[in-house]
């Protein structure tokens, strides 16, 4: 239990809460403690999905600006290496995450938004990266992580403009993939990562990994990547219950330990 982030885990499904008023600021406690908690839930074996959660009325509406505003290159630096490695240890989750997005997520809040697997959105959000307004860019993954999601072209007008997005545009450019009612984007969310509560873990974190990884190279390294994560899950206990149950009651069945 942080200060800022804390890990709740209920039927197999985990939610990162964030929690510092009014707008879930990422200073740099909350970045220690998110980091902490992402590489919790990566371990945890009552964890088999995670839902990133800043609360009823905002996500997050970015990085601390009263911290960074008087650093020079070796401080900015030091401090974008935190973030940095904060958002990236939610990305490493090896399980499938959810950002549930409620109001602003803005800066280093989508960013944050950016390192799950999917996102769920309230039909009242407001997304963008306003980072060039400050006379700087992206620091958190935002330039990379957000182009591959949407692609470059729509990536630069985003970032050179600075401009929010309602809901419905983001959804339209696949920058979040569910867009619902403000008040039921927890419950939506849940529900999304429940699905996975009780499934083939490792095949889950294969597959995440071979997408993932497959994205850093050419086709020919992935699909190699893929292959050997495929081969790899025939020495799991998932796969032979997966088949057996196949075979003997058709697909769907199969109760999963995870192993």
């Amino acid at each position: 239990m942080g200060e800022f982030v804390t890990l709740e885990a209920t039927a197999g499904v985990g939610t990162i809460r964030l929690h510092r008023p009014p707008l879930n600021a990422l200073n740099r406690v909350l970045q220690r403690e998110l980091r902490t908690a992402a590489e919790d839930a990566a371990e945890r074996s009552d964890v088999r999905a995670v839902v990133v959660y800043g609360g009823e009325k905002v996500f997050a509406a970015g990085a601390d600006i009263k911290e960074m505003i008087d650093s020079g290159y070796a401080e900015a630096l030091a401090g974008q290496r935190n973030l940095a490695a904060a958002l990236d240890a939610v990305a490493a989750i090896p399980k499938p995450t959810v950002a549930a997005v409620t109001g602003y997520a803005l800066g280093g809040g989508l960013e944050l938004a950016l390192c799950c697997d999917h996102r769920i959105a309230g039909d009242n959000v407001r997304v963008g990266l306003p980072e060039v307004l400050l006379g700087v860019i992206p620091g958190g993954g935002g330039t990379q992580r957000l182009a591959r999601l949407v692609g470059p072209a729509r990536a630069k007008d985003l970032i050179y403009t600075g401009r929010y997005v309602d809901a419905t545009e983001a959804r339209e450019m696949g920058l979040v993939d569910r867009v619902v009612g403000a008040d039921e984007v927890h419950a939506r969310a849940v529900e999304w990562a429940g699905q996975f509560a009780t499934g083939p873990a490792v095949a889950l974190a294969a597959a995440k990994a071979a997408i993932d990884g497959g994205l850093d190279g050419d086709l020919d390294s992935g699909l190699r990547l893929e292959g050997q994560l495929f081969a790899g899950l025939f020495t799991t206990e998932d796969q032979k219950t997966g088949m057996r149950s196949f075979v003997e009651n058709g697909p769907g069945k199969a109760v999963f330990d995870g192993k």
